[in-house]
């Protein structure tokens, strides 16, 4: 599929998917398997160091220090003939590191969602709303809730590009399996410790989809123009 079909697709994917959820019982659904409404806690502790490290501290530590590394490469790097053949996927990879992360944080600071844990029916002081809804007028909001999408799983998805970097079929197949099972690694746990519902998750895997999708579609067009220009 071509990166301008991919980008109407992931576009197209995101609008049914935000839809989707908002007027099915899927989330709520899905959630209610996590959460104990007897002892009114989660399937996994929020605070149980060794699960809280491998799957949020420790992954995204791991992510920042992959993305220094790129950018690392790509600075010493830059005129060094054998990475002038991943120096576009290098490139591609770098900048859905940085926008997939910020634009899917954004998108959480204008949201206004809360978190499963925050909502009336697992003991919170939220009513459950979709993202186009307003809450309730007998309902008083102390401050901006940031909930929706997920963003911890967004730098897991970023790792959606090394498709990009990689020119074998089976390499990139490999990276692909890779990304997605770490963005939903990182989802998952988020979700059995009451911090999203997978719709959050879901949401940002379609996100990354189409911000990558943009970087290289625009890449493209730019090296296609200053090829025009050089033949002129």
């Amino acid at each position: 599929m071509s990166v301008a079909k991919q980008l109407w697709v992931s576009a197209v994917a995101l609008i049914i998917t935000v839809v989707f959820f908002g007027v099915s019982g899927t989330d709520i659904w899905v959630q209610n398997h996590f959460y104990n409404p007897i002892t009114h806690q989660w399937l996994l502790d929020h605070d149980e160091p060794v699960l809280k490290f491998i799957f949020y501290d420790g992954i995204k530590r791991l992510i920042i220090i992959v993305d220094v590394v790129i950018l690392i490469t790509l600075i010493v790097g830059w005129k060094k003939p054998f990475l002038a053949l991943y120096r576009k996927g290098i490139v591609i990879v770098l900048l859905s590191g940085i926008f997939v992360p910020v634009v899917v944080g954004s998108f959480k600071a204008l949201t206004n969602l809360p978190c499963p844990k925050n909502l009336e029916i697992y003991g919170g002081n939220y009513p459950h709303t979709c993202v186009w809804e307003k809450y309730p007028k007998s309902f008083c909001q102390q401050g901006k809730i940031k909930c929706w999408p997920a963003g911890h799983a967004s730098g897991g998805f970023a790792l959606l590009s090394l498709i990009y970097l990689f020119r074998t079929r089976k390499a990139k197949i490999i990276a692909g399996i890779s990304a997605m099972v770490i963005g939903w690694s990182m989802g998952s746990y988020k979700m059995l410790i009451g911090d999203h519902f997978l719709s959050h998750t879901f949401i940002t895997m379609v996100m990354a989809w189409f911000i990558i999708s943009l970087i290289v579609y625009l890449i493209e067009r730019a090296q296609k123009r200053r090829k025009q220009l050089k033949m002129v």
